[in-house]
């Protein structure tokens, strides 16, 4: 396949991530001003589930992503997504009620889950072994930037609003830049061909006789997966998909005022730092794709889950000792990066390469489903574990999960560096 073609379609499939990216962080910036319109800045309760909601969707998209790319194809759905996208994003700033913003945030969770367990997948289904990796990382590349798109657009619209009119239109315009991009993935999705893997798998040479049908019948199911020639590998993909989430680092995006603000920071201070970590988010995930092909999959996860260990006891540590200022923007951004170059993009590769062809649409949904139920409950509980331990204790619990996962890691993680996809 002509290299720059192939760019060109795992770039388009990487979009998904893109948005991805910014419908996940954009709520964080919009925060402040949906919760004065309509009037939950007191209740954390109605906080959390405006949070969550969408994370709802992620659950349900990811949940029925694998099993329908195995039988419609990857293509279909990556369109779906997009055409969740952006029905999300214009309904989401719309809705004067919360009962209906929320089913809004809903739909564009559904297309997250979707796009999240397929863009990785897709790319892993059309790209040679020798680059795989860093094709695959341009799908975590893409949702960096669209992190970084909405810290952008949260920054440019948020800081130095007035109280009054601008402050109930500002979070509408921060959902509603999201159409842009949504329309254009959805456009550009039609330009790209359908997995050849899949295409192999419904047109192979057993297809058409009785013992294809019932390999089709098989192939993508549970019980196929939960099987015991499966049951390992599954496991290791469950736990790699959690720890990415419950590593603690995403509730630097989705809680950055609650964190900032607890340094020493006002609402215009927080947005700057904001995009701060976001800069450093992109940054560092080209180093990922500069050192997956050469430093290798497990040397990079155990980095990532050393390194956060070591930052979050010591951020933990100065919240205890109250230090505010720079020092805690640094140790944020170290975190930051520490995840960018290792546990942000290398799961998804790893998700992406340790499943054969028979079950590797069913296994990327469950994997992602498990994912996003990590990220949900992750997301939840902050608020609560915030109030009730500090942001010092919060910080040393991640600290803890990392240390388990690095030896978790250590003895059971491998090594899928240059090896073909099967």
């Amino acid at each position: 396949m002509n290299k720059l073609y192939l760019f060109f379609i795992c770039m388009v499939s990487a979009m998904g991530g893109l948005l991805f990216g910014y419908d996940w962080v954009v709520i964080g910036g919009a925060k402040p001003f949906y919760e004065m319109f309509f009037e939950i800045g007191s209740d954390p309760i109605m906080q959390g589930v405006a949070m969550t909601t969408a994370l709802v969707g992620c659950l349900i998209g990811a949940m029925v992503a694998g099993g329908l790319a195995d039988r419609y194809g990857r293509k279909p759905l990556l369109m779906l997504s997009a055409v969740l996208f952006t029905v999300s994003a214009l309904a989401t700033g719309w809705y004067d009620d919360f009962t209906m913003f929320n089913i809004a945030r809903f739909i564009g969770g559904v297309g997250i889950g979707i796009a999240s367990a397929l863009a990785p997948m897709y790319i892993a289904e059309v790209s040679p072994a020798e680059i795989r990796g860093r094709m695959v990382s341009l799908n975590q590349m893409t949702i960096v930037l669209g992190i970084l798109s909405a810290q952008v657009v949260n920054m440019l619209i948020g800081t130095g609003v007035e109280e009054g009119w601008g402050r109930e239109w500002a979070w509408r315009w921060m959902f509603w830049a999201e159409t842009v991009p949504a329309g254009l993935f959805l456009i550009l999705s039609f330009f790209i061909p359908e997995s050849p893997v899949y295409l192999k798998m419904k047109s192979g040479p057993l297809s058409n006789s009785p013992e294809g049908e019932c390999r089709d019948k098989e192939s993508g199911s549970l019980s196929l997966l939960f099987s015991a020639p499966y049951r390992n590998v599954l496991l290791l993909g469950l736990f790699i998909a959690v720890f990415q989430q419950w590593c603690g680092t995403n509730v630097i995006f989705n809680y950055a005022q609650e964190i900032f603000v607890s340094a020493g920071f006002d609402v215009d201070g927080m947005f700057i730092n904001i995009v701060i970590t976001g800069i450093a988010n992109v940054l560092f995930t080209f180093v990922a794709m500069g050192t997956v092909e050469r430093w290798g999959r497990r040397t990079l996860m155990l980095i990532g889950a050393g390194g956060l260990c070591m930052i979050y006891f010591i951020l933990g540590t100065c919240y205890f000792m109250q230090v505010t200022g720079v020092m805690m923007v640094v140790l944020v951004v170290a975190a930051i990066s520490c995840y960018a170059m290792t546990l942000g993009p290398i799961t998804w590769v790893l998700l992406s390469e340790i499943f054969p062809a028979r079950v590797r649409g069913i296994a990327m949904g469950t994997c992602t489903f498990a994912l996003w139920v990590g990220c949900c409950t992750l997301t939840f509980s902050f608020p609560s574990m915030n109030a009730a331990l500090g942001s010092s204790g919060s910080f040393w619990i991640y600290s803890a999960i990392c240390l388990c996962a690095f030896i978790f890691l250590f003895r059971r993680c491998p090594e899928t560096k240059g090896r073909e996809l099967e």
